[in-house]
């Protein structure tokens, strides 16, 4: 039972006589009289509460609607969760058996459904042991988190509360609890398969009433067939059509939708989705052509047809050009979106229509892009976050500085609210004409590397290895020479790599050439920087491993015992760590790209275009804008060429190339390669920056801190991978373990 204010824990004036203490005027805002009426505060039937502790200036609807995690808030989730269930207003009532006097628990069962009820009507914690035998084998789900318990024994069912809590549970069979798991870990129904969504006489009626939410449950199966979708690895507790944008444009029918998704452990997302209506021919070119980007089937009426991702189609993309070379403003229902552009609109649009012609990139990335001919490159991203996106910031800051060895930022889009900018939903870049990105680069030489190899009599074991990379390629900066065998092997590539290092040098040195821009500003080493880079490396290790621990088991053979190897080094790795609090290093902190590696990069067939300044699609916006040691892109450009070394291994065993017991003769190659391809790239880097002063003196500052982000992006790479892609979890646990052989650590 709930009288008028207790959905804000308003008190009660006792002292007031008869059940006047429960009829005081209601505290809706801090204004005069609690915003309950304008007269002379003498003249009202009943006081306002104006107690220390429930003062309506501080205990008022106003102040708790604006806070979503206030008690009135927290009373409209509990009304609107306890709507959903039929149980809970039309089911049977049966008692639940237990011994405990001060706990409550009960049944609710209505058809299929079954709930559970238990609450704690003491002060104190309470156990309490339940009487479920009929429901043995069924899995309680908690409502609220949606949160697995242990499911139902044939003995008595323990359970703790703390002092006054409740839980309300669904008892789920167990094939339906193993459906809905299935669904949440991106095991669902192909497209085909799912309901049709009816809309009466529009389409866009699927975002209105109760439709929005079946419309919900749709793009959550959506969501989980997408490269860009980043929760694969989490369970998702519910989603929700956050807002809907409108674009007005002919033989367009599309929305662009905020769509958040609300996981169980783990914070929310939201992502950018746009969403169209197709049928007829457009319907089944999509359906062959783009399978994956269908949400679900839509009948309006008698025209059936299939909601799906717009990219596909070409006339929304170019909807979205027309946005940002006009500034034109979207209207949506709680922020719009608008366009800005830094050229000149006829230089935008002109031209020929064919030269605008807009294809969809190929390419898996964690955002979609469009190219429009050889122009224009539209990147709109999946996963928005309040703020200005990197890609924009330091878009706009080398584009100022005229930095060449990046695509120029030309446009761009943005949700508004007020007029006032409140996320970056995609940018506009120059296309630069390339023959794809270094990593396909890469690879394709590495193939033919190893291929040279297998026919190749030359005993590579036997050439020279420098003892660090770091020394090599002081080395070489001072002079020296790569050995002859090496240049005869390894081929022009190490030209490349020194060339990379020279471009990720000018880079950095244009990242840190504007002392007057404090966004930009370089910034010293700090004791408190240090041991902030020790607790963060600390975190990533222990969140890591515990993560590996508990997906060992299903790893195959080979990555199961190298799983348990990793697991094992948790002392030898805090103590390496633990050397960042030993003595202060100089050298100064930078903006950086943030995500460094081969895919982040474009071969133009004689140069190297650098793009995407996003920074790691894991970590949250704030910290990606943190200024950081140049060293972390460096060893992130490091880890990018041990990963093309062991991919290019693994397309010779999956094409037959390798023959009968022949891997283990390349292993001396790989080791080659990858260690005087990295000398080269740090060569090119270090002759491009040591005049700078912007990386340690020393070099033993240098190497601790290339060593420790190269454990740092190796431990990303782990949990990336055990998240996403547990075929290649193999690359970062080989990549660990080859480092700490390397630097025999002392145990």
């Amino acid at each position: 039972v709930l009288y008028y204010g207790d959905e804000i824990q308003m008190g009660d004036n006792f002292y007031l006589g008869d059940r006047n203490g429960v009829r005081t005027p209601m505290q809706w805002s801090g204004d005069r009289n609690a915003g309950f009426s304008k007269a002379n505060p003498q003249k009202l039937f009943l006081p306002v509460i104006i107690d220390p502790e429930y003062h309506y200036e501080s205990v008022n609807v106003e102040a708790q609607q604006r806070n979503p995690s206030s008690l009135l808030w927290w009373m409209r989730r509990l009304i609107a969760l306890r709507k959903q269930p039929r149980a809970f207003g039309r089911g049977t009532f049966q008692w639940v058996h237990q011994e405990n006097s001060k706990v409550v628990a009960y049944l609710r069962e209505s058809k299929d459904e079954t709930i559970l009820v238990v609450a704690n009507l003491s002060r104190f914690s309470q156990a309490v042991a339940l009487d479920l035998s009929a429901y043995q084998g069924r899995h309680p789900l908690e409502l609220f988190g949606r949160s697995h318990f242990p499911p139902v024994s044939d003995s008595r069912y323990p359970m703790t509360l703390a002092p006054h809590a409740f839980f309300w549970f669904v008892l789920e069979r167990e094939d339906v609890a193993r459906e809905r798991i299935e669904v949440r870990k991106g095991r669902g129904k192909d497209p085909d398969e799912l309901p049709e969504l009816r809309p009466r006489e529009r389409w866009t009626e699927v975002f209105q009433g109760r439709r929005r939410d079946r419309l919900a449950e749709r793009l959550v199966e959506y969501l989980r067939r997408q490269r860009w979708f980043a929760g694969k690895g989490r369970e998702i507790q519910k989603g929700t059509v956050e807002n809907v944008v409108t674009l007005r444009s002919d033989g367009v029918r599309a929305r662009l939708v905020l769509f958040q998704v609300q996981y169980v452990g783990h914070d929310p997302e939201v992502y950018l989705l746009a969403l169209a209506f197709a049928s007829g021919e457009s319907e089944e070119r999509i359906r062959d052509e783009h399978r994956d980007a269908v949400v679900c089937r839509v009948a309006v009426g008698s025209e059936h047809g299939i909601l799906h991702d717009a990219l596909v189609d070409p006339a929304f993309s170019r909807t979205l050009l027309e946005a940002v070379a006009r500034g034109r403003s979207l209207e949506g229902e709680t922020e719009g979106m608008a366009g800005e552009a830094y050229l000149p609109r006829k230089e935008l649009l002109g031209g020929e229509p064919e030269s605008l012609q807009p294809s969809l990139g190929k390419v898996e990335q964690s955002n979609s892009s469009v190219r429009f001919g050889d122009r224009w490159i539209l990147k709109l991203f999946r996963r928005v976050e309040p703020g200005v996106n990197q890609d924009v910031e330091i878009g706009s800051f080398l584009r100022t500085a005229e930095f060449g060895h990046t695509p120029e930022l030309v446009g761009q889009l943005e949700f508004r609210k007020d007029e006032r900018p409140t996320a970056t939903a995609g940018v506009l870049h120059r296309f630069v004409p390339n023959q794809g990105d270094a990593w396909a680069y890469t690879v394709d030489s590495l193939v033919g590397y190893f291929e040279a190899g297998l026919a190749s009599s030359i005993d590579v074991g036997a050439l020279p290895l420098p003892t660090d990379l770091l020394a090599g390629a002081e080395a070489r900066s001072n002079g020296g020479e790569i050995p002859e065998g090496v240049w005869e092997v390894v081929g022009p590539y190490l030209g490349s790599a020194r060339l990379l290092g020279t471009r990720t040098g000018e880079l950095h040195q244009t990242l840190s050439s504007s002392p007057q821009d404090e966004a930009f500003r370089p910034e010293p080493f700090t004791t408190l920087y240090q041991r902030s880079l020790y607790q963060s490396l600390r975190n990533q290790l222990g969140t890591t491993l515990e993560r590996l621990a508990r997906r060992v088991d299903g790893l195959g053979e080979e990555e199961s015992a190298m799983a348990s190897q990793v697991l094992e080094l948790r002392p030898k790795l805090l103590r390496r760590f633990r050397e960042l609090l030993d003595e202060k290093l100089d050298g100064v902190r930078i903006r950086c790209h943030g995500d460094y590696h081969l895919g982040q990069v474009l071969f133009t067939g004689r140069d190297f275009q650098i793009i995407d300044f996003e920074g790691e699609p894991d970590r949250p916006l704030s910290e990606r804008r943190l200024k950081r040691s140049p060293l972390r892109d460096v060893a992130g450009m490091l880890r990018s060429f041990d990963y093309a070394n062991r991919t290019a291994l693994g397309s010779l065993r999956e094409l037959g190339l390798v023959p009968e017991g022949g891997e283990p003769a390349l292993r001396p190659w790989s080791r080659i390669w990858s260690t005087w391809v990295s000398v080269e790239f740090l060569t090119g880097y270090l002759s491009t920056v040591s005049p700078l002063g912007i990386l340690p003196g020393s070099s033993a500052g240098r190497a601790l801190l290339l060593e420790l982000f190269l454990l740092e992006k190796g431990l990303y790479e782990l949990g990336y991978e055990l998240n996403n892609r547990p075929d290649w979890v193999r690359i970062p646990l080989e990549g660990i373990l080859q480092q700490v052989k390397d630097d025999a650590w002392d145990d």
